[in-house]
């Protein structure tokens, strides 16, 4: 049987450090139009590849200096996410994540957020984080342009 051609392209940053699973940095879309997505970050160091597993916002600040590497080396921009999904192990820290969230996503185009308590995370941080991209661009005018919105 043959394999139909992917729908998407890998995208892997060498500023994030490496997946610790089967699982690629990010997925990039570009039909209809493009979009990236990318996976759950953690705190890992680059380039020792050690696991930080003290102050929560330093935790947040290197999970989310790797989610800002992916974007960028998949040729999006911050104000292009449309979406960020932040994990917890424990939302009494979720002051101390929202500061550095705020420095990450600034102006006008914030993404929308959800922020979720778990029980547990890979390599037993205590966050990691994701995010969905849209490009901006002709391809969504197109895609707009010929709907009815009264």
């Amino acid at each position: 049987m043959a394999r139909r051609p992917a729908v998407h392209e890998m995208i892997t940053s060498r500023k994030a450090p490496k997946p610790i699973g089967p699982y690629v940095h990010a997925v990039k879309i570009e039909q209809p139009g493009a979009m990236l997505f990318v996976s759950g970050q953690i705190p890992i160091e680059v380039p020792s590849g050690q696991v930080f597993r003290g102050d929560i916002k330093r935790q947040a600040e290197i999970a989310f200096d790797h989610l800002k590497n992916i974007v960028i080396d998949g040729g999006f921009a911050l104000d292009e996410v449309v979406k960020c999904t932040i994990f917890l192990t424990d939302l009494e820290s979720f002051d101390k994540v929202n500061q550095v969230y705020q420095k990450i996503f600034v102006g006008m185009n914030l993404p929308a957020r959800a922020v979720v308590q778990v029980s547990g995370l890979p390599k037993e941080v205590d966050i990691e984080v994701e995010a969905i991209a849209v490009k901006k661009g002709a391809a969504q005018d197109e895609m707009f342009r010929d709907m009815d919105f009264q």
